[in-house]
């Protein structure tokens, strides 16, 4: 009746094992690491990285712990905190001999303890928030009115290509403020461009005005077309910061909107904010402008990186074609020759442009050119083989490789508009050492207290409870660790919380087992019956919890998403170990013993009179 198959005890035992494997790198700390990344959109992180960062290191008589190509990032783990710091200096001077100029950032970071074996197996510890690791948290202010100034002045350039290229002939094109001023010298013209514009330009109310002897058409943007820059903007904003904070390699760093022109940057885990602020900060601007056929005498002059690695000059003429806020899509792809390349689609503004230059300029070059920091590198020098508009491929002598890089690049967007950094906050890891320690007290505990009142109250029963609520808190630390959750003090909280929820599934079941014990059942029957009528109870109870979290899931966000992940993790947890894993115990105990006579489960009260069939043990 209470005996368990053995594939139900091999199942368990693996679960045990799994727990006990990702849970164990949460207890081995992080280590001070110093952390190489790109310094330029262009510079690629490869294998070569590393062996320079070895070499250097080397030179300078440091020993690290190891050195590892991470794919976008090489770090080397040290013993402490002095060698940390010259270990950076001295990669900084291997890899940037140009501090003005540099090609890669070298940054100070903290990396797990975990052994090697550990990380061969893919157990990691869970990320930590910005409240236990320590790290940065900056709060950014956009510049909404340079979206809007950028807004008219993008108007603009469309309404000049409109009215060209249906003839309408007018005395200047400016734009006042936000306001884009359109002179005339005939009334019919005006009421023609109006009427133009008032459908191709919906966006911009068109207004007739007059000054002087000049009539006008200005153009100001609607409350809608103004909202919607706005939040177009501010959304550029945080996909390019996402595309920036990755080169840190920050584990779940936190960019979210506040309010309606503010951004939250937070860093967990990265010590130097210096490079932090520097990283955050970069902007890069895609430019495509014709080139010369040679670098001497023209207005700009840029650098190439060829297929070897060395740079070219390349110059420049100075009119600027299309940025590449006009770049819809960039993606690799082959031509009709099966050779690699890149194919481009422009917005209609972008395509209009395009097709007018290259009309123009067949058989002559044209570059695309990425901007950071002011510096400019030619990511592409391709000649102009025809006339073409919005969509159009980039061919040359690519690898496959080369042109999914070359697509990168070209998708690599500008901040939309300025930001400036209005509040800074540094969290020490001493900081977040200590709230860890609250937590893991918090934690250990309230684990304590629950197992000390459950191993009074209820006897073996408790022990046997105890036991699964252990194996439950160690499968959730395992299943937050292997989705390399992010943790924070509210999701400790959590853990706490889960704790007392999860022990009520074992108080349903002991007290189902009392009452069929207190109603005369064989102590066999009792522990079956309380265990399959206690079931629907416990289901029910945990399903209305889950739903409860589920909509903190789906509507919260920061701290309160945190707490609902562990939450729902737990509840999950708490149901397979009190049901399963606590019978598994109470089977093995009791389960080889045919002639039982007495369960361990506390004092069982009857009413006056009642004989029952079997004695518990008190």
């Amino acid at each position: 009746m209470n005996r368990y198959p053995l594939w139900k005890y091999a199942m368990l035992v693996v679960a045990l094992l799994i727990g006990l494997i990702y849970t164990l790198p949460n207890f081995f700390g992080e280590a001070p690491a110093v952390q190489v990344s790109s310094g330029k959109v262009t510079v690629k992180i490869t294998s070569d990285v590393s062996s320079r960062v070895e070499k250097a290191l080397a030179d300078a008589g440091l020993k690290p712990d190891f050195v590892h190509f991470e794919g976008t990032s090489v770090r080397a783990r040290f013993a402490d905190t002095d060698t940390q710091i010259k270990g950076k200096d001295a990669i900084a001077k291997a890899l940037n001999p140009d501090p003005a100029n540099p090609s890669y950032i070298v940054a100070l970071n903290l990396v797990s303890r975990s052994p090697t074996w550990l990380a061969n197996l893919h157990a990691f510890p869970m990320y930590l928030g910005l409240d236990l690791r320590g790290g940065v948290h900056f709060l950014m202010q956009v510049d909404m009115k340079s979206v809007l100034t950028k807004k008219a002045d993008t108007v603009a350039g469309d309404v000049r290509a409109m009215l060209r290229d249906k003839n309408i002939r007018h005395a200047g094109i400016n734009r006042d403020g936000n306001l884009v001023v359109i002179n005339f010298r005939e009334a019919a013209l005006r009421e023609q461009a109006q009427g133009l514009l008032r459908d191709k330009v919906a966006e911009m109310q068109w207004t007739p005005s007059q000054s002087g002897e000049d009539l006008q058409l200005v153009g100001a943007l609607t409350p809608v077309a103004t909202t919607a820059a706005q939040e177009n903007a501010l959304k550029q904003n945080i996909t390019t910061l996402h595309n920036r904070v990755n080169e840190l390699a920050v584990s779940e760093p936190v960019i979210q909107q506040q309010g309606l022109d503010r951004i939250i940057v937070q860093l967990p885990g990265v010590q130097d904010t210096a490079k932090a602020k520097d990283i955050i900060g970069r902007t890069a601007t895609l430019q495509f402008r014709l080139a010369t056929e040679s670098p001497d005498g023209a207005p700009e002059v840029v650098m190439e990186r060829k297929r070897d690695g060395s740079m070219v000059p390349v110059g420049l003429k100075r009119d600027v074609l299309i940025t590449g806020d006009r770049v819809q899509t960039a993606t690799a792809q082959f031509d009709q020759n099966q050779r690699p390349a890149v194919g481009l689609r422009l917005d209609d503004a972008g395509g209009r442009v395009m097709k007018a230059v290259t009309r123009e300029n067949i058989n002559k070059p044209m570059a695309i050119v990425l901007y950071e920091k002011g510096k400019g590198e030619a990511i592409s020098v391709a000649n102009i083989n025809g006339e073409f508009g919005s969509d159009f491929q980039i061919t040359g002598n690519f690898t496959a490789e080369q042109t999914a890089d070359l697509a990168l690049l070209t998708r690599a967007g500008s901040l939309a508009a300025p930001m400036e950094i209005i509040e800074e906050r540094t969290i020490g890891p001493t900081l977040g050492a200590e709230n860890i320690a609250k937590g893991f007290n918090s934690v250990l505990w309230g684990f304590v207290a629950v197992a000390a009142f459950m191993c009074i109250y209820y006897m073996l029963f408790g022990v046997f409870s105890s036991l699964a609520l252990a194996f439950n808190l160690l499968l959730l630390v395992a299943v937050l660790s292997m989705m390399q959750a992010t943790l924070s003090l509210p999701g400790m909280a959590a853990i706490a919380l889960v704790l007392g929820m999860a022990i009520d599934s074992n108080v349903l079941i002991n007290e189902r087992v009392r009452e069929e014990l207190r109603a005369g059942a064989a102590p066999q029957t009792a522990i079956f019956a309380g265990y399959e009528r206690a079931f629907a109870t416990i289901l029910d109870s945990n399903v209305t919890t889950l739903i409860a979290g589920i909509a903190l899931l789906a509507f919260g966000s920061g701290p309160v998403k945190g707490f609902a992940v562990v939450h729902c993790l737990g509840i999950l947890t708490s149901m397979f170990s009190s049901v399963v894993f606590s019978r598994g115990l109470v089977n093995l105990w009791y389960g080889r013993q045919k002639k039982l006579k007495s369960v361990s489960i506390g004092t069982v009260w009857r009413p006056d009179g009642d004989t029952p069939a079997a004695t518990p043990e008190a």
